[in-house]
This record gives C-alpha cells, structure tokens and sequence, in this order.
C-alpha cells in the first residue's frame, strides 16, 4: 500500500523498526518537502516487499557501478519521473536513504547519493570511500550525504 509522506506533520509509519525512527521519517520528509517545493510533486513511498523491481534496479546499479550490496533491510522505496529525470529511493533499517537520479536525455546527470539520518554511523559499505558532507535540515536534524556519478546505462 502506498503512503504520501507528509512534511508538514512528519510520521513514523513504515518505519518503525529502525533504531533511528524519528531522524528516518525527518529525511523521509524532508526528501518530500523538496520534490512538492521544487516539482509540486506529492513523494509516495511503498513498503519494500511491494517494491521489488525498485529494490532490484537500485541494487543492480550499486554493485555494476562500485560493488556495493547493502546488508540493512529496506523498509520502503519510491520511484517516479518528474520532468525529465527518473528517482528511485530506498529507505534503509538503520536509517540510510539511497537514491537514484537519472536523466533521460543527459548521461552527465546521473548520480548515486546517499543520506545517513542523524544518529546512524557510516555504514561499513561505505566506510572509507565517501566523504560526508554535512547539511541542516528543520525536518532531519544533521543530514550527512555523498554521491558518485552513474557512468553506464541502466
């Protein structure tokens, strides 16, 4: 069942198995407030057993472009096109979210990132290949990010 995360009174539905719930639905929201801000587009999530085709794209981009296979357990996904870029979201366990944006018409913008809620550690996957940029969100608290550049086509 899909759920449009609200910005405005951020909820913990969906998940609340992770041990940093409210720093997850801060960035799960704040992720929301961008795409109605800059696009009017209401960001939908589903639960990551209803998402597999998501999950497997993401995946499959992750380890072809840098061996990456996240151990943490995905609790839900979203993915959508807006203008003429394809997002995919996984929203991870522990709190980490990836994303994929991929432009339609232009292979120099298209990237990987990732965003570590507050209060999670670096995720051994990524330890010591990403440097971390930090950002303050009203929503998320401190939000740190990274992001590598997708060179193949998916």
């Amino acid at each position: 069942m899909s759920f449009i995360v609200d910005f405005k009174h951020v909820s913990t539905v969906g998940l609340e198995s992770s041990p940093v719930t409210e720093a997850l639905a801060g960035l799960r929201a704040n992720e929301a407030r961008y795409f109605m801000n800059k696009y009017k587009h209401e960001f939908t999530v589903i639960p990551a057993s209803e998402s597999k085709e998501t999950l497997d794209y993401v995946n499959h981009i992750l380890k072809e472009e840098r061996d990456i296979e996240f151990a943490a357990k995905p609790l839900e996904t979203s993915r959508f096109q807006v203008e003429n870029i394809k997002w995919a979201f996984v929203f991870f366990e522990d709190g980490l979210e990836v994303n994929v944006m991929y432009t339609v018409d232009d292979p120099k913008k298209r990237a990987v990132g990732f965003k570590l809620s507050e209060g999670m550690e670096i995720p051994k996957e990524l330890e010591g290949k990403f440097k971390f940029a930090r950002q303050r969100s009203k929503l998320a608290g401190t939000i740190r990010g990274s992001f590598f550049v997708i060179k193949g086509e998916y």
